[in-house]
């Protein structure tokens, strides 16, 4: 069973692809399952449903927003037992899919591109830094992620201390960078959180040694 996102391009391309073979395929919403996002995927959102799954952490009536769909990223990796990239911008939704895999012990692949290719540029960053292997083919994702529907190996414990953060916490302490500092206001703009709650959590971070602050603003903690 393949996992996706329900937006154009790619995404769509791999359910029809996945449907087409009469297998299962699972979209993963930014919004709630009553909503076609986009709405010319409503059809295909259909097939979907009735041959595979489709399903959302959030209500019925929940519109998408920008934050909802990096919060979303999270199941997809989850769900999955490997994440394969086959296009991804310099800076993009699938770079914050496969992080989240990362973090989750789950194998991350790149399919790489034309050198000139924008859409490629992701995929070429992430092979390049180790961050993901380079596959091209079907089997070579098979050879590391397994063939589909085969039992997952025992893996060792993946519990991690953000673990136990609340909801709203986790997406404060996840719209930090890896390296410098930011205002509780930008911290709001980049999480999707309320300031007041962003203002209240971030006392509670610092103790639990998460985060601390100087005088350039608020910063992750790098943990042991």
């Amino acid at each position: 069973m393949q996992t996706r996102d329900r937006t154009f391009g790619i995404d769509a391309a791999a359910h029809r692809a996945a449907l087409g073979v009469e297998g299962t395929t699972m979209a993963v919403l930014a919004c709630g399952v009553d909503r076609a996002y986009p709405a010319g995927h409503s059809r295909l959102l259909r097939q979907i449903a009735a041959h595979g799954l489709v399903l959302s952490e959030y209500a019925p009536g929940t519109t998408p927003a920008k934050h909802r769909f990096l919060a979303r990223n999270r199941l997809v990796a989850a769900l999955g037992s490997a994440v394969v990239v086959v296009e991804a911008g310099w800076r993009s939704g699938a770079r914050n899919t496969a992080a989240w895999a990362a973090k989750l012990g789950r194998p991350v692949l790149a399919v790489p591109g034309p050198v000139t290719s924008p859409t490629s540029k992701g995929c070429h960053r992430m092979i390049r830094d180790g961050e993901a292997v380079l596959v091209s083919s079907s089997h070579d994702v098979v050879a590391e992620a397994g063939a589909l529907g085969s039992p997952e190996e025992s893996r060792p414990d993946l519990f991690r201390e953000t673990d136990a953060l609340s909801d709203t916490a986790l997406l404060i302490y996840d719209a930090f960078p890896a390296t410098g500092s930011l205002s509780s206001r930008e911290l709001s703009e980049h999480s999707g959180v309320p300031l007041s709650k962003v203002r209240a959590a971030l006392p509670v971070l610092e103790l639990d040694g998460f985060v601390a602050s100087d005088e350039t603003g608020w910063f992750r903690v790098v943990r042991g």
